[in-house]
């Protein structure tokens, strides 16, 4: 059974949610024509959305064999891509945090999530409460933030204190990815907070997406790894779970690397 916690919004002040299909894909809603999640029909365990697929990309820095001992959690549900990816075909144990029930009920009707079991927990709660739980610090390697409102104008949650409390949840060698899309928000306001919290030199930012998705991963330990150790490990990834990662490492690069690039073209 799924947890359920006092959460800040009632039911009533939540969107409403609805689904749409685009052909062999189903999308997830929250009141707006904004996709907040999908699914291939033919295939539910797989991630469809590229920016998506990108947020999996602390597996780079992990040895594959031990992928299935750690812990995954997702905040935000949406359409529950990341969990059920991580449970199926990871086999890894997992965690979601859900503000809105009628995201999880929906998610369980028509986007194939698994029943809660001995690998699987549905916590509904508010993010920003819930991973102050004492109980949860220094246990997460993977952590994928996905936080939007209805509107996707910005992260719901976006401070250094926030990003500092998600650190906090991560064990030693875990990463944090967190996707950075909305009209109105900023990107170089977003990785300032990032940085504050883990240190700049802890971070890697993938170029955005055709949509305007940009990931951003954060280590708990900042580490360097050699380029040919990450093209190998995401040539890896791709031969054993089917995410496209042989071609990350053209879009994916250290912050102060990237910082540092964009500083010496405006000086040029």
């Amino acid at each position: 059974m799924s947890t359920a916690k006092t959460a800040s919004k009632s039911s009533a002040s939540l969107p409403e949610v609805s689904i749409s299909e685009d052909g062999p894909v189903r999308h997830l809603h929250l009141g707006t024509p904004w996709i907040q999640g999908s699914m291939r029909l033919a295939d539910p365990f797989a991630i469809e959305l590229e920016y998506v697929q990108r947020m999996m990309a602390w597996l780079l820095f992990v040895e594959p064999a031990s992928v299935r001992q750690r812990h995954a959690m997702q905040l935000g549900l949406g359409a529950g891509a990341i969990t059920k990816f991580c449970y199926k075909k990871l086999h890894m144990c997992c965690t979601a945090v859900e503000l809105n029930p009628q995201v999880l009920a929906v998610c369980r009707s028509w986007f194939k999530l698994p029943p809660d079991g001995p690998k699987l927990r549905v916590v509904l709660a508010d993010a920003a409460q819930e991973i102050r739980d004492p109980m949860w610090l220094g246990t997460v390697d993977a952590l994928a933030v996905d936080l939007y409102d209805h509107e996707a104008a910005a992260p719901v949650l976006d401070s250094a204190a926030f990003y500092a409390d998600c650190r906090a949840l991560l064990s030693d060698d875990g990463c944090m990815t967190v996707n950075l899309f909305g009209r109105a928000s900023s990107y170089e306001r977003s990785v300032q907070a990032l940085g504050e919290a883990f240190g700049t030199e802890a971070l890697w930012a993938f170029k955005p997406t055709r949509e305007g998705n940009t990931i951003v991963l954060a280590q708990r330990t900042p580490s360097r790894p050699p380029r040919a150790e990450l093209q190998a490990r995401a040539e890896a990834v791709q031969a054993r779970w089917g995410i496209p990662a042989a071609k990350w490492l053209r879009v994916f690069k250290p912050v102060l690397a990237t910082a540092a690039k964009n500083t010496n073209a405006t000086r040029a």
